[in-house]
């Protein structure tokens, strides 16, 4: 019934257009296609079957929008710089809107396809911004259009989306997030089947370029939406990394993001007191930007722990695939010093196993993986390199500076909520106060990662590189330098347009006059 309808309403709307061109003279030189449908209309018959509400309609990229029905058609404008280093990151509307978003969609289902052309079900999930569920749905429209099945498993955690590609099978995933940015931003995460990590290296250059050379997909049989709650299976998997729990009082910052809505399902049973800060989802931000790494962020939850006399504290960012923690009197805990904790857990059970560790980390790490009796591999800034780098060096646990966490049996992905659970093991345990564990892992003096713009980052890179070529000098992310009793990374941010410092000393002597240094190189000032 459906197709004889079809049939007939497109030979009544050409017969229209015919007789319109006959007494004017003119013909629609524009030419559009339904999808799924070999042939194509002109601009006549686009315009009566969205204003009769043809079913295709819905997922149409190329459909003339009801403003431009009396205009010229908009010409379509991409900015490439929202394809970064290991995710799809602007701001939204001026950089990313619904139309982008859809166009985007084409494009990484034709990509996933290239790579698995078996591929059919992708899994999409999206944070609570504001702007995430219009992105999303005009994402869905995209994939769907371009033949793909959508696994909707609506508002989660980035961590989540891997979960579900690693569980369940599929042969891929997009988070709609801009992860810590501030509320302006939107964006998208990647990854393919196996949960295996898309960088620019390995599918996001590639899908630029396909959204640049955007052609709508022509005889594509629509893909269909499946929504999916995983929240029981998820919480069941990151239970398996913590057996041994103890009532704990602990505070926890969601930052109005996604943590708000899994800490409560997760922990719901569990003999551990939630004391909660800033758990109502909202992506305007209201109290703080949802990024832990900046210390005035964590300001709240210091205090908060000293007020309730709870045994720890811990903060997440937007997305909450990153954590980072605070002792019982409210110190923050680096994360590579985490990193150092979980990798002595692992290698209790695991000797000789891989553990990773980035290129910002503290000597501690590797020391403490070493005498602990594994094996350190230091990796790029990034979780798509992480994630890569673990799957292929079989490590089975990783962690960053920044708050990430890796896991071998997490499908070697990270999980903000594993290593959180780990920890509340390791102080479940001990029964100690969490300083007393940290205590000995505090044995250098950093400076913390200082940011910094500047005008051309790589000239100043090679500037800073030259004055210090007497140390040891790796290129593996940015330039590292490294001496006997102090070290430095310069980086180039992947995420925002920012110079980034990290530097380590023996003492607070060494470390303060290594900074006094470097400060004047990159802000042009005698040391």
């Amino acid at each position: 019934m459906y197709n004889n309808y079809e049939k007939v309403f497109t030979e009544v709307l050409k017969r229209i257009v015919f007789m319109k061109e006959q007494e004017t003279g003119k013909k629609d030189e524009r030419q559009h296609r339904c999808p799924g449908e070999p042939y194509t209309i002109s601009d006549s018959v686009c315009r009566g079957r969205q204003r009769v509400r043809y079913p295709k309609c819905n997922v149409c990229l190329d459909k003339m929008e009801p403003a431009s029905f009396s205009q010229p058609h908009a010409e379509f404008k991409l900015s490439m710089n929202i394809f970064k280093s290991y995710d799809i990151r602007g701001k939204y509307p001026s950089e990313i809107d619904d139309q982008t978003s859809r166009k985007i969609g084409v494009s990484m289902a034709q990509f996933f396809k290239e790579k698995n052309p078996n591929a059919r079900n992708i899994v999409v999930g999206r944070d609570m911004r504001t702007s995430s569920k219009s992105l999303t749905n005009a994402l869905i429209e995209g994939l769907c259009t371009a033949g793909l099945n959508v696994i909707n498993i609506g508002v989660v955690s980035t961590e989540m989306t891997y979960f579900a590609v690693g569980n369940y099978q599929y042969d891929g995933s997009v988070m709609v997030t801009a992860s810590h940015n501030p509320a302006e931003y939107n964006g998208y995460k990647i990854c393919r089947e196996q949960a295996i990590p898309v960088s620019f290296e390995t599918g996001i250059e590639r899908i630029a370029k396909l959204t640049k050379q955007y052609h709508p997909p022509r005889g594509e049989q629509l893909g269909k939406v499946v929504m999916s709650d995983i929240f029981k299976d998820y919480k069941k998997h990151v239970l398996k990394f913590a057996s041994n729990l103890r009532h704990l009082r602990v505070v926890v910052d969601a930052g109005n993001g996604m943590a708000g809505k899994t800490v409560p399902l997760v922990f719901e049973g569990l003999p551990v007191e939630i004391i909660p800060l800033y758990f109502e989802l909202d992506g305007s931000f209201p109290n703080h930007e949802a990024n832990p790494l900046k210390p005035e962020n964590m300001a709240d939850l210091q205090k908060k722990v000293r007020e309730t006399r709870a045994h720890l504290g811990v903060a997440f960012d937007g997305d909450a695939d990153r954590c980072m923690f605070v002792d019982e009197m409210g110190r923050i805990i680096g994360s590579d010093i985490i990193t150092a904790l979980l990798a002595r857990q692992f290698l209790e059970r695991e000797k000789g196993a891989a553990i990773l560790y980035d290129v910002r980390s503290s000597w501690v790490v590797p020391e403490e993986i070493k005498a602990s009796g594994g094996v350190p591999y230091r990796e790029r800034v990034g979780h798509a390199y992480m994630r890569a780098s673990l799957r292929e060096k079989k490590a089975v646990f990783g962690g960053e500076l920044a708050g990430h966490y890796y896991f071998r049996d997490n499908y070697y992905s990270d999980s903000a909520m594993a290593a959180f659970l780990m920890v509340l093991e390791i102080l479940s345990t001990r029964r100690v106060p969490f300083s007393n564990i940290i205590a000995p892992l505090r044995r250098y003096y950093a400076t913390g990662e200082i940011n910094f713009e500047v005008d051309d980052k790589d000239a100043k890179i090679i500037e800073i590189e030259k004055k210090f070529s007497n140390g040891k000098i790796n290129h593996l992310d940015g330039v590292t330098v490294e001496y006997p009793d102090w070290w430095f990374n310069i980086r180039k941010s992947n995420t925002e347009s920012l110079l980034r410092l990290n530097l380590e000393g023996k003492t607070p002597e060494i470390m303060e006059k290594g900074k006094r240094l470097l400060l004047a190189i990159i802000q042009g000032k005698s040391p």
